[in-house]
């Protein structure tokens, strides 16, 4: 085992791992697209299509807390793939999430930059500048310790929650006729075409928007390697998950279903980032009634919402690109750690990929850019599946060598229908990328494409590393549940709980 400077530190608390759960993925996807879902499938539909995405996640999460616990580790699903289903697996999850994840810094960046017009002209100061700051805020936040992202995303998270929390009140109150005066109740249910639009084609069309909306879950599978007692603090934060899903996401778009008529042209226009999405944000429209300043009250929490995603998205990333050369799938300099256990090298990378990424936005029409934004833009889902499919792998290994389930510090949910049901739905999001092309009257082939870039990218990187390195599947008797980068006191731990079991089976097969 390395010696304990060469590992990352343990600096997240309860809290940080808790606020990160709970409000870590609030962003953009609630509080701009979700006006465009309703507009698409009406107000039951996306609120169907959002419950089945959420309950999706649910397991989803289950699955990996189950892993997580038992085996914390910085590459999370990268390491869970290809210790449980065939190392290519884990190789291909890692390189195309730490792309996501690096692109995503600049996708932030840019966006931020475009909020700040709002308040500030780009003839005062161009946008470029604002996001070179915004990537350097970034870079320093994680170059400080993991403690220092754990602090600012406990505080972005505290401020996104009580935005909701705020937007759920007034959005009760505006319906029920407290504020305004007009009593709604479900009158935008009953209008023509309402409650569902475009029938079961309209929810699958709002699967998509969904399924970005909760992206970024996953992140707490990463978290869980530097996270102070693991196998309390994980469990509890997985919990969370499931209240964050039906209070912030359900609840919001059943409220902005009841008082905004998905026939409102304003929701049509609310799922880009720009001064005018904002502007017509459904969390805008609603708060206005109570609130003259909501456009800028928004703007100011889509602004720390698009802060926090980039430096999740560095933090990610980093931490991603560490666990793969620790693995031996990246170059051996990308696993070195600095004194405060900070993966430097790691970081430098991550950082000048998001930059050039940014610089391909500003060159030309941008091609490169959007080919780069395509590919990355479906690993969130292909990361589900990973999850999915490792966790299945997992509970069978665990048992096949004498394992004992309810000694599990923490057990998935509806094992095995969490999981499946996962698969199926994850692959449906993910066949259905090119839905709205395909109902087009006349869909472009340069459009698919770009639907589906992000797929023979994965397969590329799976298949080459597979046929180079000749992996197979790991059989489930050679599946390794070790732990490596954990404190002595966590390692006794770990073999009290799964150790004595096998060794059990071991003397049975005597």
């Amino acid at each position: 085992m390395l010696a304990p400077e060469n590992e990352l530190k343990r600096g997240l608390k309860a809290r940080h791992l808790s606020m990160i759960s709970i409000a870590g993925t609030i962003g953009t996807g609630l509080f701009l697209a979700s006006g465009s879902s309703i507009a698409q499938a009406g107000p039951l539909g996306a609120l169907i299509a959002y419950i089945m995405i959420g309950s999706m996640v649910f397991f989803m999460m289950t699955s990996l807390g189950e892993m997580a616990t038992l085996i914390p580790t910085a590459g999370s699903f990268n390491t869970y793939a290809a210790r449980f289903v065939d190392p290519a697996l884990g190789f291909a999850l890692g390189v195309n999430y730490f792309l996501n994840w690096a692109v995503t810094v600049a996708v932030e960046i840019a966006a931020a930059a475009m909020i700040l017009q709002f308040w500030v002209s780009p003839s005062v100061l161009p946008s470029w500048v604002w996001s070179v700051l915004f990537l350097l805020f970034m870079v320093f936040v994680n170059f400080l310790s993991v403690r220092a992202y754990g602090e600012a995303e406990y505080w972005f998270s505290v401020i996104k929650v009580l935005t909701v929390i705020i937007f759920i009140i007034v959005g009760i109150l505006v319906d029920a006729g407290v504020v305004g005066g007009d009593r709604i109740g479900f009158r935008n249910w009953t209008i023509p075409g309402a409650p569902v639009v475009d029938g079961f084609g309209g929810i699958l069309g709002v699967f998509l928007v969904a399924g970005f909306s909760f992206q970024g879950t996953e992140l707490i599978g990463i978290a869980a390697g530097e996270s102070e007692n693991p196998r309390k603090n994980v469990p509890k934060a997985i919990k969370q998950v499931f209240w964050r899903i039906l209070l912030f996401y359900i609840l919001s778009i059943f409220i902005i279903g009841l008082v905004i008529p998905y026939t409102d042209p304003n929701l049509l226009g609310s799922g880009n980032v720009d001064k005018s999405a904002i502007a017509v944000s459904p969390f805008t429209l609603v708060l206005q009634k109570a609130f003259k300043p909501a456009s800028h009250i928004m703007n100011a929490v889509i602004l720390i919402t698009v802060l926090s995603a980039g430096n999740s998205g560095m933090y990610a990333s980093t931490r991603t690109l560490f666990m793969l050369a620790r693995d031996g799938k990246a170059p051996a300099i990308f696993g070195r750690v600095n004194s405060r256990g900070i993966p430097m090298e790691s970081l430098a990378f991550t950082t000048l990929i998001a930059a050039l990424s940014f610089g391909a936005s500003l060159l030309g029409s941008g091609e490169v850019y959007n080919w780069l934004l395509n590919i990355s833009s479906i690993s969130g889902f292909i990361a589900w599946l990973g999850i999915a499919a490792s966790h299945y792998r997992f509970r069978r290994a665990y048992v096949a060598q004498g394992g004992d389930v309810s000694r599990l510090p923490y057990k998935a949910a509806m094992f095995p229908f969490g999981p499946i049901y996962a698969l199926i739905l994850c692959t449906v999001v993910v066949c259905g990328q090119g839905y709205s092309e395909f109902t087009k009257p006349h869909p472009k082939a340069v459009n698919l494409i770009a639907c589906y870039i992000g797929l023979p990218f994965f397969l590329a990187m799976f298949l080459g590393y597979k046929l180079y390195y000749k992996t197979k599947m790991v059989p489930l008797l050679e599946c390794d549940f070790s732990v490596s980068n954990l404190e002595d006191g966590d390692i006794d731990e770990f073999h009290e709980l799964y150790a004595p079991s096998k060794n059990q089976a071991d003397e049975k097969d005597q």
